[in-house]
């Protein structure tokens, strides 16, 4: 994030022209899709500012599995819990 506000800095982007599309513009990982599902390894609960921009509306998926040892049936478990979500994207 401070790269991008960096490089929005160096192109002369003006202040009031700085919104959540012009940041996202400017992330490394502008070309991709943000995840829909992020999935937490070892039963960790926290984030680790991994895609912290880009997971804002994700799914979170937690298992106490480590990451060494997920399986294909692990993976399978996270999927099946995340279509049965109801995704809101940040409303209520």
């Amino acid at each position: 994030i401070v790269d991008a506000i960096k490089r929005m800095v160096a192109d002369g982007v003006e202040p009031e022209a700085i919104d959540e599309h012009t940041v996202s513009r400017y992330l490394y990982t502008s070309e991709v899709s943000d995840p829909d599902l992020v999935i937490r390894t070892a039963g960790e609960m926290r984030l680790s500012n991994f895609l912290i921009w880009q997971a804002a509306y994700s799914e979170y998926y937690a298992t106490p599995t480590l990451w060494p040892d997920f399986s294909e049936h692990d993976l399978h478990a996270a999927v099946a819990a995340y279509a049965n979500r109801h995704r809101t994207f940040g409303k209520l």
